[in-house]
């Protein structure tokens, strides 16, 4: 079998580089590990960056989106007992969408499907051979028989665990990364959101969130430590300790209900450099992993799709090769500022186990700066809602 471009990785990158390539007459074949079924029952985040809104909207796929999303211009910030709102669009004249990550994915999937798009599932034993040429290719199990794809690019959107990153020589890559000593406790819960945007707290306890994926269905998090497990955590313990970090204004709007998945997300920043060798470009979770603060894992991940998908589209549209060869400088170039807000946003609002009298005062006063100053207001809201492409 023989395509332009193959893709590894059936998640809402891999997807969406398919479905533009699609769009521009550019062949492609997707290989997920898993069933379409199991991708689409991972529980992500969801709020959508102006980038990826137009990116979907581009694709083609962004009706169902404008009709079913959540449209938010701002958000608020607790601490200290109050809560002040970030006005995403008086300072930047943006909002961003929150649409659960789900279901981004199921439009893809939609759409791929729609127009005879070639997605081989339960694919295993993959191989990515001849990177460094021009002619690679790609070897993989799939029905209990060994196949072969030959094509022109190999995109790997296969998360951190794939086999995209380690196919570029150790020698040749530099992975950088910093493991966060907590983790977030999440629970979904069919309830009414406690308010129509998103809250995020910093408390004498710990950090929380109170986020949602539509007006009937609310997400909710808590700091924990690294070594908590989920068992120990009833879910009137879990409101409980939730209405202690938030303000009391909040806590009275709280409606509170039985969970539905209940999970301990760690966190922590990854960056490989580079994201691409020879014919082979790393995309989203394969290259770099941000904690989920600011809600910039998926965000990151579609602003390599619209580098990579620019860049090929210009190889094939014009035989202008700067796009490929310049992929992986114009990718880490953004990466990087989405690191740094969510390293800037994730030190902000939790607690940490050995912050000094004098760390907590810093980050008080930080607090303090942000809510009454419009520039610092201007500068977290145009990184919220996306930096340009």
């Amino acid at each position: 079998m023989r395509t332009q471009v193959a893709i590894i990785g059936g998640g809402p990158s891999g997807l969406l580089l398919s479905q533009l390539l699609h769009i521009r007459g550019i062949d492609s074949v997707v290989l997920e590990r898993k069933t379409r079924d199991y991708v689409l029952g991972r529980i992500r985040a969801g709020v959508l960056e102006r980038g990826l809104v137009s990116l979907m909207e581009e694709a083609g796929v962004a009706d169902r989106m404008h009709r079913e999303g959540l449209r938010h211009d701002g958000t608020l910030i607790a601490h200290g007992g109050d809560m002040f709102r970030v006005d995403f669009a008086r300072t930047t004249g943006h909002s961003v969408m929150v649409y659960g990550q789900t279901e981004v994915t199921r439009d893809l999937y939609d759409a791929r499907e729609a127009a005879g798009g070639q997605i081989v599932y339960n694919v295993e034993d993959v191989v990515i051979e001849g990177a460094d040429t021009d002619t690679p290719f790609v070897s993989y199990t799939a029905d209990g028989k060994s196949h072969r794809l030959a094509c022109d690019f190999v995109a790997g959107c296969d998360g951190f665990h794939g086999v995209s990153r380690k196919t570029i020589p150790q020698d040749l890559r530099q992975e950088f990364e910093k493991v966060y000593p907590f983790g977030w406790l999440g629970i979904l819960s069919e309830t009414p959101p406690v308010n129509h945007e998103l809250i995020y707290a910093n408390s004498e306890r710990g950090f929380a969130l109170c986020s949602m994926r539509n007006a009937n269905l609310s997400r909710y998090y808590i700091q924990c430590a690294m070594t908590d497990r989920v068992e120990n955590w009833s879910d009137d313990a879990f409101w409980d300790e939730l209405k202690r970090r938030l303000p009391q204004a909040a806590v009275a709007e709280l409606q509170t209900g039985p969970s539905i998945e209940k999970s301990i997300a760690p966190l922590r920043s990854f960056v490989c450099e580079p994201m691409q060798w020879g014919r082979l470009f790393l995309c989203g979770d394969a290259a770099h992993i941000v904690p989920p603060t600011g809600a910039k894992g998926l965000n990151t991940a579609a602003s390599d799709v619209h580098y990579l998908y620019n860049g090929l589209r210009q190889f094939y549209e014009e035989g202008d090769r700067s796009g490929i060869d310049r992929y992986s400088e114009r990718a880490l170039a953004r990466v990087w500022k989405a690191e740094r807000f969510s390293w800037w946003f994730s030190s902000l609002m939790h607690r940490y186990r050995d912050q000094s009298e004098f760390d907590l005062r810093m980050q008080r006063a930080e607090l303090d700066f942000l809510a009454s100053d419009a520039a610092a207001q201007a500068a977290m809201a145009i990184n919220y809602v996306g930096l340009d492409y």
